[in-house]
């Protein structure tokens, strides 16, 4: 009987300690939460000048003679249509976390996971960023139960990736 018990105590603390030791990796469902320190994602969002393959398009904004297209979680695509019988994929504004966009002037406005950035178009440069104006991105199709304090201190959920 004791050791039956001695096994139950080993066993109860060993899943204890695993599930303490892995906290911030929760998985569920087909989807498991990526993490970024707030730090890096305040100096994330830039414009490189090369082009991506299109994976998982979002919403679409036209200022002549550019389409802004939002890759969700990753960024925006830069593709010129000076020749629409011949679109060019310029660039692409790296943002994580980026799931919805707006263009107004010469401004695009997205979001970087929480916050609210200002791009310009023109110069190719963060004009301003508001923290934590957004809800962190829930898990889609409501199959991930999470809580807020289910990471390390300072970090930032940005993106769901499929396992």
């Amino acid at each position: 009987m004791k050791k039956i018990i001695l096994l139950s105590v080993v066993v109860v603390i060993t899943i204890t300690s695993w599930q303490s030791d892995n906290r911030y990796y929760y998985q569920s469902g087909d989807y498991r939460p990526l993490f970024m320190s707030r730090s890096e994602l305040e100096n994330s969002v830039k414009y490189i000048p090369e082009k991506r393959d299109v994976k998982n398009a979002g919403k679409i904004y036209y200022r002549k003679p550019y389409l802004y297209m939002n890759e969700r979680y990753k960024g925006v695509h830069v593709i010129n249509l000076s020749n629409p019988a011949n679109p060019v994929n310029e660039g692409f504004i790296l943002a994580p976390g980026c799931i919805d966009m707006a263009v107004k002037g010469n401004i695009l406005y997205l979001d970087n996971a929480v916050d609210l950035v200002s791009f310009n178009l023109d110069t190719k440069q963060v004009t301003k960023r508001i923290q934590n104006v957004f809800p962190e991105p829930a898990a889609p199709g409501n199959s991930y139960s999470y809580f807020h304090g289910d990471r390390p201190e300072g970090y930032i959920l940005v993106e769901w990736r499929k396992k």
